[in-house]
């Protein structure tokens, strides 16, 4: 019994980080199509923003973008 509440109150800790980290991906993948340069090879935030999980995408939006 305790096992299946413990499960349910995982699951409601995980569920929202992981459709933050979903949209997240979702945006940043969609900026780095639109973005022409960006600081760095474009290809390694492709592989920053795909396999850094939570973070790769903050940090595509933080340092990766060029502002021009």
């Amino acid at each position: 019994m305790n096992d299946l509440a413990l499960d349910s109150t995982m699951l409601m800790l995980i569920l929202p980080v992981a459709v933050i980290q979903l949209i997240l991906v979702i945006v940043a993948l969609i900026d780095w199509v639109r973005t022409e340069e960006t600081n760095g090879p474009k290809w390694m935030w492709l592989l920053i923003i795909l396999l850094v999980s939570l973070f790769g995408p903050i940090l595509y939006f933080i340092i990766g973008r060029k502002n021009s």
